[in-house]
């Protein structure tokens, strides 16, 4: 399938040596982080699909939904931007007045920003955005709306490319941790014939949401869903985007250890989970972190990086 050019790839695969050696693991780091500056992280692998498509579609206008914090809002801005398109951007929460973070990135950005509330986020986010989208279209604009997280058929593609990215890199590992927000990321290493177990860390919602939501995509796309994955809900913490002190504890250890920045949302939660595994003995062999970005989720939360 066609895409366009966002990203910097391939990302690099690097063994962490002093948390390998901490935790009793031969463990590694897939960078997804270094995809790019404002498109870092694992959305853009996505967003190279859907913008294809939406290119294709003769779309001007691209709209997408995502917490105040959202890499993926703040990515897909950024490639809207990038390629000559308008961001409109539907937040679940209240207009903080000053931006922090990902939200002074859209502001930055230009993006056309709603709002919504957390009920109406949990039960019409898409019907909201069709709402939008038709407005575009009245006014004689091209929309082409963008799901959570890009996690659709079309942007689970990104995450076949990158297991396929992967085999050419290194050898083949024994446990994959990967932090699992909607579900498209998890979808497309599901999707792929990746060897070793995907355990797919929830940040937010429980382990049978996530279970439907990879195997509504992998329908979706129309594909089997060939790897070992599950998704482990045990470590989420007390709500999306809370960070429980453990969760910072291996935050920090993570920058003091290897100069790995991870976030309270995603990418810490998913790499507390591994190291928590380890630490209770369920872990050994090669382990593979994919870290999938959200740096800029760190700036705002300094009281807690501080604690």
């Amino acid at each position: 399938m066609p895409t366009v050019s966002l990203a910097r790839l391939p990302t690099p695969v690097h063994r962490l040596d002093r948390l390998s050696a901490r935790l009793g693991l031969d463990l590694w780091a897939k960078r997804d982080d270094l995809t790019g500056l404002g498109l870092s992280g694992n959305k853009v692998r996505k967003l190279e699909h859907l913008f294809a498509e939406a290119e294709a579609a003769g779309a001007d206008t691209v709209l997408t939904t995502g917490g105040i914090q959202s890499n993926h809002c703040r990515a897909t801005a950024v490639a809207a931007r990038q390629r000559g398109m308008r961001p409109i951007l539907l937040l679940r929460g209240e207009d903080p007045g000053a931006p922090e973070g990902n939200l002074l990135l859209d502001r930055l950005l230009g993006a056309d920003i709603h709002w919504c509330t957390p009920d109406q986020y949990r039960t019409s986010r898409n019907a909201l955005l069709d709402e939008l989208a038709a407005g575009v279209a009245r006014e004689g604009g091209r929309p082409y709306v963008i799901p959570e997280g890009g996690s659709n058929a079309v942007g689970a593609r990104g995450y076949l490319d990158a297991a396929a990215e992967l085999a050419s890199q290194a050898e083949p590992f024994d446990h994959h941790f990967v932090a699992v927000g909607s579900g498209g990321t998890l979808a497309g290493l599901a999707m792929s014939a990746l060897p070793g177990r995907i355990h797919g860390i929830a940040v937010c919602d429980d382990q049978a949401t996530f279970e439907a939501r990879v195997r509504d995509i992998a329908r979706e796309a129309g594909a089997p869903l060939p790897a070992d994955w599950w998704v482990d809900d045990r470590y989420k913490g007390p709500a999306y985007s809370v960070a429980t002190p453990a969760i910072w504890d291996d935050i920090r250890l993570a920058a003091r250890e290897e100069g790995l920045l991870v976030d309270p949302c995603y990418t810490g939660k998913a790499l507390h989970a591994l190291c928590s595994e380890a630490r209770a003995g369920r872990l050994s062999g090669r382990v593979l972190f994919w870290h999938t970005g959200g740096a800029f989720g760190l700036f705002g939360r300094g009281a807690e990086v501080v604690a």
